[in-house]
C-alpha cells in the first residue's frame, strides 16, 4: 500500500509564503504524476500543479508566477511553494500520486491566508 504524508501547512498573512511537503513511500519517478490539488470550503477539489516522470510540469492559472512545483527523488518527496498568498489561496491541500490505474491520495494539510 502506497503512502503519501503532506506537511508545511499552516496560517500565514497576505502576501506570506509557505512551502508544502508530500513524502511518498515508493520511489516518485514510478509514479505517472505527482501533484498537489487543494479544496476550500464548500467548493470542489481542484488541480494546483502537476509534474510528470518526464517533468512536465502544469499549474492553475491563478498561482502561475506564485507557486512552484519541484522533487527530491533522493528523498522521494514533492514540494510546493508558494509565494505572494492571497486570501483565496486559503483551502485544504492535497498531495497525489498518479500510478495511473489509481490515484494516492494524503490526509491533506490546511493553509490559511488571512491578516
Amino acid at each position: 500500500q502506497v503512502q503519501v504524508v503532506e506537511s508545511g501547512g499552516g496560517l500565514v498573512q497576505p502576501g506570506g509564503s509557505l512551502t508544502l511537503s508530500c513524502t511518498a513511500s515508493r520511489n516518485i519517478f514510478s509514479f505517472y504524476a505527482m501533484g498537489w490539488y487543494r479544496q476550500a470550503l464548500g467548493k470542489q477539489r481542484e488541480l494546483v500543479a502537476t509534474i510528470t516522470g518526464s517533468g512536465n510540469l502544469n499549474y492553475l492559472d491563478s498561482v502561475k508566477g506564485r507557486f512552484t512545483i519541484s522533487r527530491d527523488s533522493a528523498k522521494n518527496t514533492v514540494y510546493l511553494r508558494m509565494l505572494n498568498l492571497k486570501p483565496e489561496d486559503t483551502a485544504v491541500y492535497y498531495c497525489n500520486a498518479d500510478d495511473v490505474e489509481y490515484n494516492y491520495w494524503g490526509q491533506g494539510t490546511q493553509v490559511t491566508v488571512s491578516s
